[in-house]
């Protein structure tokens, strides 16, 4: 289910996948397909999870990440679960082709140059 929330949103943040939703800055943005796709990427990795363990895991990677980065836009954009959802966002097909728990490698690949 996708939800408008125009106040929701830090900075230039425009959506977010909270299971079992997801929250969008302004209605355009539902026809971004890369943009839903990316966080029905999340709401998999979530489910996968139970939820609990996904946010832990995601504000201990953030977290460790903004030390060693010294910079917590870089540290978000490493995050295992964002690499996975930003290198497959225009993968359309990916959702059905996944295997469970495939993000996981993300955790082992190069970090991303952002």
């Amino acid at each position: 289910m996708i939800l408008v929330i125009r106040h929701f949103f830090y900075r230039s943040y425009v959506g977010l996948g909270l299971w079992p939703f997801i929250i969008l800055r302004n209605k355009s943005l539902k026809q971004d397909k890369a943009l839903i796709n990316h966080e029905r990427i999340h709401l998999r990795q979530q489910a996968e999870l139970f939820l609990v363990f996904f946010y832990m895991l995601y504000l201990f990677e953030w977290l460790l990440k903004s030390l060693y980065y010294l910079d917590c836009y870089r540290a978000y954009r490493n995050i295992s679960f964002e690499r996975e959802a930003y290198l497959q966002e225009k993968n359309l097909d990916y959702l059905r082709d996944r295997k469970p728990y495939q993000g996981m490698k993300y955790i082992f690949v190069n970090p991303m140059d952002h």
